[in-house]
């Protein structure tokens, strides 16, 4: 059996946990790059990613690096797992060193601010990646790393791509299905965050669970909406990357988008929770961009708006939900 060798690059919790599960499969070869010096001297010294997933050890069969193109040196497979807000300026210092061919799979759920580009569309950007894909699903880190059993979901517009990464990231403990509608996957990865945020404040505020499924499925509606409206496919919403990472991230105390909107809940300032966390919170964000388009293209966002409004008007939270349980009543239809 041949050697494949993937190049993960990204160092927080998702890359760190993905290097893991890749390291355990038969003929693999795996590199962990790192951007920033100071993570890459934690990671090297004590072989074990001590701020994001403590007491997990990292084997010798991952090799470590923080040189770009030590990482991606003869790569079968380049793995990107970086934040959406840094992605851009950080898979910079890959121009250039991307062969012909080799593709690229995303692990990074958001949408820039700026641009409102996908992560996909990133990286075609800035170094004309032509064969991508995108790997999402309920995929909590902490689980993944210590291998508990995870479904997840791979999607390119190139079914063979999406087949090959399927048969590469497949095992006993991590059970991948075929997708071949990445803008929905991509949409779903981000927009779900945002609807975390909501449901943490949910939990702040000290609501049950009537107000949680209440806000779930609502939640969904309006991301398969939004989808929909920019060119998604409709189904894409109820799988894994939709409605199945829509559940972990609302439930789960892994989830850092329900901590924030927990914290929200109990009358805290956002930016003073992320002074504190080592994580990125990628829904904080990916509001403020699905806020802007969503008002430009006219399409109604009603618990999203609200998050916004938490988020970027210092609306309080009760006022939100009050403003939410307080809508004009209507039926209840599909995408309505």
């Amino acid at each position: 059996m041949a050697v494949t060798r993937f190049s993960i690059l990204g160092d927080g919790a998702w890359g760190t946990a993905i290097a893991l599960h890749l390291a355990k499969l038969p003929e693999a070869e795996v590199r962990l790059w790192s951007a920033r010096a100071d993570n890459f001297a934690i990671l090297k010294t004590y072989r074990e990613n001590r701020r994001l997933l403590p007491g997990v050890p990292i084997p010798a069969a991952i090799q470590l690096t923080n040189d770009p193109a030590e990482a991606v040196r003869q790569a079968d497979l380049w793995i990107t797992a970086i934040p959406t807000v840094y992605l851009r300026s950080t898979i910079a210092r890959f121009r250039g060193l991307l062969p012909a061919g080799v593709p690229i799979v995303s692990l990074t759920k958001g949408i820039e601010v700026e641009t409102f580009r996908r992560p996909t569309e990133i990286l075609a950007e800035v170094l004309g990646a032509q064969r991508l894909a995108v790997l999402s699903g309920p995929s909590h880190a902490e689980e993944v790393s210590r291998g508990l059993p995870t479904s997840v979901v791979v999607a390119s517009e190139e079914s063979a791509l999406a087949e090959q990464l399927q048969r590469w990231f497949a095992s006993e403990r991590f059970r991948v299905y075929t997708n071949f509608d990445p803008l929905g996957v991509e949409l779903a990865g981000a927009l779900k965050n945002v609807i975390g945020i909501a449901a943490g404040i949910c939990d702040g505020l000290g609501f049950g669970d009537n107000a949680k499924s209440a806000l779930l499925t609502r939640g969904l509606v309006e991301m398969t909406r939004f989808g929909v409206a920019l060119g998604a496919e409709a189904s894409t919403f109820q799988g894994l990357a939709g409605l199945g990472d829509l559940i972990t991230t609302c439930i789960s105390p892994h989830g850092r988008n329900r901590r924030l909107g927990e914290w929200l809940g109990k009358g805290r300032k956002w930016t003073d929770w992320l002074a504190e966390s080592p994580m990125v919170v990628e829904g904080v964000t990916t509001a403020q961009s699905v806020h802007e388009r969503a008002t430009r293209m006219g399409v109604e966002m009603p618990i999203m708006q609200r998050v916004y409004e938490v988020l970027y008007e210092d609306k309080p939270p009760l006022d939100a939900v009050r403003d939410l349980m307080l809508r004009q009543p209507r039926s209840e239809r599909t995408f309505r």
